[in-house]
């Protein structure tokens, strides 16, 4: 990619294209340019490091100071894009990356998304795009099947789902149903009565909803959890907190469950969760973000299983799914409760479809007005690769995970940190101590990071420091796992062997040695 010259591409008709910035003719000449310039990219990524590594405030070194008085050919921009976007990129699409959880690209995701930026149709309600509602109800159904979601989640039960950009959207939409819901009956003033529930290991995605819904920070419970659950939430603590803040004279709100926690992607007990829950009359909503797509295999199936007792659940298209950010499924039984506290009826969007109450408007359903046309490119994921290849693809991620976890388990210097249940690994070196352990890892983290070769992130819990290897890049294959572990060791090697010589007491200057070592 790097040897494209676009200085030598065929030029502009200036003329046409300055008249007017959407002529077809220079649409398609440009257009081109752009899915050969990414071909190359994606054919060549693993050139680059994967963990940019460039300096804070590199571009506005490499960058004018203002805006250009006069236009400026795509091929001097495609250049700068190569010369100084590139280098400052992390790349989510490499297949090397196995930090956080992957944010999936595919074909049909990715032409899906261009369709959709293409025809750029704002779909607030039904009469503004017909087609872009009545498909989202299609694959929100399509997909919800396929999940084995209840009937009562899907439009052909008394439910729906929505497409929302991320999980914290359809977070905040939820709790602010549960919210006005509760406050009808027992009065808005009791706001700073209510309380929110989720464990030590829920995203913060929730704890940032409900500050926007205006939950007193003191009554969002973070609930402990610990190994011996493996990290999920235990439906008996969650009935002795509830139980201490009705004495408090609180009032239970809402709980949120994850499927799929983002530290170690533990999964909390859905159908005895909802049995608590039920007892008090609170809203449950599933975060399945990460997880939620693995379970339209069969073999996963089994950790929604529950789900029938829950208000609302949610997963992310664009972690695992092959669908392009953003892309965040959310299936409601209720979906009257949502447009009761979301919905706007100015006069100039009054039609006669809405008034006949018969369609649904999307724009009651989410925070914003407008929306962009997002079924388009699930439409198309679900189609190209049907569902026989969707899960052989989630399938193959997870037999990788299970190659690593192999290998870790092979050298007796590290250990796995809690039981895989996904495609993510926990591990890290052992240790005499904790904080040693602690301290070795980070060095190792840091180490493999800048190396450029591999990219993975860390977590902490119950104050171990444990570093989570996530296998999810599209382009991922078996040779890329068992590079990646090479590197582990590698590094792992001159990490300990410096900690050794230098005695146990310090571990500062390792780092050069890691890295001149590996180079």
């Amino acid at each position: 990619m790097g040897s494209q010259n676009f200085e030598n591409a065929p030029k502009a008709h200036t003329s046409s294209y300055n008249n007017n910035p959407l002529d077809p003719e220079e649409f398609r000449r440009q257009g081109h340019m752009i899915i050969d310039f990414l071909a190359d990219y994606y054919q060549t990524i693993e050139k680059y490091p994967v963990l940019s590594q460039v300096e804070l405030g590199y571009l506005q070194k490499r960058l004018p100071n203002s805006t250009p008085y006069d236009p400026e050919p795509i091929e001097s921009i495609l250049q700068d894009v190569q010369e100084h976007i590139v280098p400052g990129i992390t790349h989510w699409q490499s297949p090397n990356f196995f930090a956080y959880f992957q944010c999936t690209s595919s074909i049909a995701g990715f032409l899906g998304e261009m369709l959709s930026t293409g025809f750029n149709v704002v779909g607030f309600n039904w009469v503004a795009s017909p087609a872009a509602t009545e498909l989202e109800m299609i694959v929100m159904d399509w997909l919800g099947e396929m999940l084995e979601l209840p009937k009562s989640f899907l439009f052909s039960g008394n439910g729906g789902g929505v497409l929302q950009g991320t999980t914290c959207e359809a977070v905040l939409c939820t709790l602010v149903a549960a919210r006005d819901q509760m406050l009808s009956r027992i009065g808005r003033e009791n706001l700073v009565k209510l309380v929110v529930y989720l464990s030590d290991q829920t995203h913060s995605a929730l704890q940032k909803a409900a500050q926007i819904a205006g939950i007193h920070p003191k009554n969002i419970k973070a609930i402990k959890t610990s190994k011996s659950t493996s990290f999920a939430l235990s439906p008996s603590s969650l009935r002795a907190q509830i139980c201490a803040d009705i004495e408090a004279g609180l009032v239970p709100l809402f709980l949120c469950a994850t499927v799929g926690t983002t530290s170690t992607t533990a999964v909390d007990p859905l159908g005895s969760l909802c049995d608590v829950a039920k007892d008090y009359g609170m809203w449950v909503h599933v975060d399945a973000a990460y997880a939620g797509s693995a379970c339209i295999c069969p073999e996963f199936r089994h950790f929604m299983d529950g789900v029938e007792g829950v208000n609302s659940i949610s997963l992310n298209a664009h972690k695992w799914f092959l669908t392009a950010l953003d892309c965040c499924c959310l299936w409601v039984k209720d979906p009257s409760a949502l447009i009761k506290s979301l919905s706007t009826n100015p006069e100039f969007l009054r039609n006669k479809a809405t008034d006949s109450k018969q369609v649904v408007d999307y724009k009651d359903w989410q925070i914003t007005l407008s929306r962009r046309f997002r079924a388009l490119k699930l439409w198309f994921v679900l189609r190209s690769y049907g569902v026989a290849n969707l899960r052989k693809f989630l399938r193959s991620h997870v037999k990788m995970a299970e190659i690593f976890e192999g290998l870790v388990g092979m050298d007796k210097r590290f250990e796995i940190v809690v039981p895989r249940n996904f495609a993510m690994v926990c591990f890290r070196i052992l240790s005499m101590s904790e904080e040693r352990s602690n301290e070795l890892n980070r060095k190792l983290l840091e180490s493999i990071n800048m190396s450029g070769h591999v990219y993975m992130t860390h977590t902490v819990v119950e104050g171990v420091y444990a570093i989570r290897f996530a296998v999810g890049a599209t382009l991922v294959e078996e040779r890329h796992i068992i590079m990646a572990w090479k590197v582990v060791q590698e590094h792992a090697n001159v990490i300990l062997n410096t900690y050794k010589v230098m005695g146990n007491d310090s571990l500062t200057p390792w780092c050069q040695t890691v890295i001149s070592h590996h180079h």
